[in-house]
């Protein structure tokens, strides 16, 4: 965060407790928080206090979150982190669709939270355009279309290249099974995730040092794919 500038998070969750917990986390974390007890407020103080970042819950009293979300990215693009109760594989999918950056379910871990809303803020910032991507020993050169590992050109088929490309392109956030299949392949092929599953197992054994327990290559189990910075 930078020096003299506090982010501006915005909390829409209906449980007074949780909003509690929340402000004293992420205002120990240096971030100025409002706060809102359902989606038409949400979406009020959306408009009226121009956050940096939305923590939202999905079950509001008025408005389901993912309506909420829906509205809201008609006008904004604003990076929303989902904060729910709600754990299906439906819920993930159907608010990463509507808009969501991110989602995490309750309970949570106070650490991980401020970690993904730091990485949806961070690729929220405005930048020069990029065209050198490092993630470890790994650097993928999206102007020349080449990818090295410690060094070493490392040699990927054009479609292992686009679904690298794309997924470093949104490093950091979940990215569905459909939304890949519908950049890559088309609207046509959104239900042949087992495009993903060979496509993401030669690049882990290309770009991991053990496949088995990928380091950069997350899989979010029943939803998508998430490349991460290593630590």
């Amino acid at each position: 965060m930078t020096q003299g500038h506090r982010l501006r998070l915005l909390v829409v969750d209906d449980e007074v407790q949780i909003r509690r917990l929340l402000r004293l986390a992420l205002e120990t974390a240096g971030y100025d928080v409002y706060e809102a007890d359902g989606g038409q407020l949400g979406l009020s103080e959306a408009a009226g206090v121009h956050p940096d970042g939305i923590v939202l819950d999905l079950g509001l009293p008025d408005l389901d979150g993912r309506e909420v979300l829906r509205r809201l990215r008609e006008w904004s693009q604003v990076p929303v982190l989902v904060l729910t109760v709600r754990n299906s594989e439906d819920d993930k999918i159907g608010a990463l669709d509507a808009g969501a950056d991110d989602y995490l379910t309750k309970p949570f871990s106070g650490r991980e939270l401020l970690a993904r809303l730091r990485a949806i803020l961070r690729r929220a910032q405005p930048a020069a355009e990029e065209t050198l991507v490092q993630l470890g020993d790994v650097e993928i050169d999206l102007s020349a279309r080449l990818v090295r590992r410690a060094g070493a050109e490392v040699k990927l088929t054009a479609k292992e290249y686009d679904l690298l490309r794309y997924l470093a392109q949104h490093r950091g956030r979940v990215v569905t099974h459909q939304q890949i299949l519908r950049e890559l392949w088309g609207a046509n092929a959104e239900d042949n995730t087992h495009y993903l599953r060979v496509y993401m197992t030669h690049l882990r054994q290309k770009l991991e040092a053990d496949p088995r327990a990928p380091r950069l290559l997350k899989t979010e189990s029943g939803v998508g794919y998430r490349l991460i910075e290593p630590a």
